[in-house]
């Protein structure tokens, strides 16, 4: 028994082995960039001559994450849209809690709106960090880790006894939460070619902007008829509802990372540790990654006039976005009479309009492909739904500001954010597949760019909507961000 043990061993090391013809030299190293999924690509292209390393491993066909089969891939992007969905959902669900925090915590509701602000700081914060840790571990594992701290570090926002606990976790589940918002992005690409990426993408970049309009939806109901706390008990059921499917469902798509799982398991079978990956091989350490991952982005914003227009102008229309919050308790409490869930439900608008902006965006990339069979468009090509946002949310703010009075029925300015919330898809699907695909290979460095710059405005324009739109009352206010949009809708 111990002879056929040993020469089943042999026979499994010489299957794995590589050719004897070949030399078999130590492999110089090679140096992984530091932007992840194109510096993945970039190294698998670099070394795949056949014999010119027989220790370098690479991946076979069917062990490449596009060649998932179509269900599996539609199940994975289900579970990464709805992980975007819940986080941004998180951000905006205290809309409606704002009052009952602040007679249980005795501040003002100005405090309170730091809930909003702080969460989305954390989330400007995060990808600077999450980017590079899935650069070196791959994006599997920034999820589970990510979302499990997302939900352990809510029950202290479920439970705080005092208003500094509840502000500062929310900064920490804003910070957790930011890994779908980055990282997601590049598992879409990771299992689609890129003539077939522009649907998933589409639908990928809808959920985090429906999560902003669903939870001021749902915490409307949840504080019309019980405690404010239940809207993060709620909360804390859907994460954990995530966290299961995180775990169960989505498996690593990341290349360079596969092949890194696949060289210790070939180092640990036959006893030969001179297989590697590319990973394996990286130069310089994690705290290096960091701080080129902080550095880049902000090296775009400045350096590069194209990046910061485009990222301004999204940022201003997710400021916009976040404003709302605290513009339709104004807009249909004090001037329709809503109670909070009435102004809760007002968001179906909005939400309605993302949603047939989504299709008619889909529509979009179908008849272009159609066009242009096979073919790959330019990066310019994707600024086209860029332009139909452009036109499409300066009208509807114009829409709102002259519908918002008493006198006017309540569906009026509902539309007007229908038109709004396709606006906003049409602007951030524009943009983020011209970016992505102009600024390879550091798209992800120009990716938290631009995330970094409208989390930054989602932060700060919740804070001055209520005394804005005190003094200069709904049209007023309404109209003023309606003008600095038509100034910037040339921008795409």
């Amino acid at each position: 028994m111990t002879t056929s043990l040993q020469e089943s061993r042999r026979a499994s090391a010489e299957t794995l082995s590589p050719p004897k013809d070949v030399e078999k030299a130590q492999p110089p190293k090679h140096e992984v960039p530091a932007d992840g999924e194109d510096a993945g690509q970039a190294s698998v292209a670099t070394c795949s001559q056949p014999g010119e390393d027989p220790f370098l491993v690479h991946l076979d066909a069917e062990e490449r994450p596009k060649s998932f089969s179509f269900a599996r891939k539609v199940v994975i992007l289900a579970v990464i849209s709805s992980g975007a969905l819940c986080s941004t959902f998180a951000s905006s669900v205290v809309a409606a809690a704002e009052q009952g925090m602040a007679e249980t915590f005795r501040v003002s509701q100005e405090v309170t709106v730091l809930g909003i602000s702080l969460f989305a700081l954390g989330v400007a914060l995060g990808p600077l960090f999450v980017g590079p840790l899935s650069e070196v571990y791959g994006r599997s594992p920034v999820y589970q880790v990510s979302y499990a701290l997302f939900f352990a570090f809510t029950w202290p926002v479920a439970f705080a006894s005092h208003i500094s606990v509840f502000l500062v976790f929310r900064f920490v589940t804003g910070f957790c939460s930011a890994a779908f918002l980055t990282v997601a992005g590049g598992s879409v690409s990771d299992m689609w070619a890129g003539h077939q990426v522009g649907i998933p993408t589409a639908v990928y970049t809808m959920c985090p902007f429906i999560g902003p309009a669903l939870g001021p939806l749902v915490s409307g109901f949840i504080n019309q008829n019980t405690s404010w706390r239940w809207t993060y008990r709620v909360l804390l059921i859907l994460i954990f509802v995530h966290v299961l499917a995180i775990f169960a469902l989505i498996p690593e798509t990341y290349e360079p990372a596969l092949r890194k799982y696949k060289a210790k398991r070939l180092r640990n079978l036959t006893g030969d540790s001179r297989y590697y990956a590319p990973l394996d091989r990286r130069e310089g350490t994690l705290a290096v990654l960091i701080l080129v991952s902080c550095y880049r982005p902000f090296e775009l914003l400045l350096m590069d006039s194209m990046n910061l227009l485009l990222d301004l102008w999204t940022a201003m229309v997710f400021g916009i976005l976040y404003l709302t919050f605290e513009a339709y308790p104004y807009i249909f409490g004090i001037n329709h009479g809503f109670n909070l869930q009435c102004i809760g439900l007002a968001f179906i608008g909005m939400g309605t309009g993302m949603i047939l902006g989504t299709g008619v965006n889909i529509w979009i990339i179908v008849a272009w492909h159609k066009r242009h069979p096979g073919a790959s468009p330019t990066p310019e090509t994707h600024l086209l739904s860029g332009m139909l946002g452009a036109v499409a949310v300066p009208a509807s703010l114009y829409w709102l500001a002259f519908t918002s009075y008493a006198g006017v029925h309540w569906a009026a300015p509902v539309l007007a954010t229908a038109l709004f919330g396709a606006g906003v898809v049409f602007c951030f699907s524009a943009t983020f597949t011209y970016l992505v695909s102009a600024y390879r290979p550091r798209a992800a460095s120009a990716m938290a760019a631009n995330t970094f710059a409208r989390s930054v405005f989602a932060a700060a324009f919740p804070l001055f909507a209520r005394q804005m739109y005190a003094r200069l009352n709904t049209d007023g206010a309404t109209a003023l961000l309606a003008g600095v949009m038509t100034v910037a809708a040339p921008l795409p």
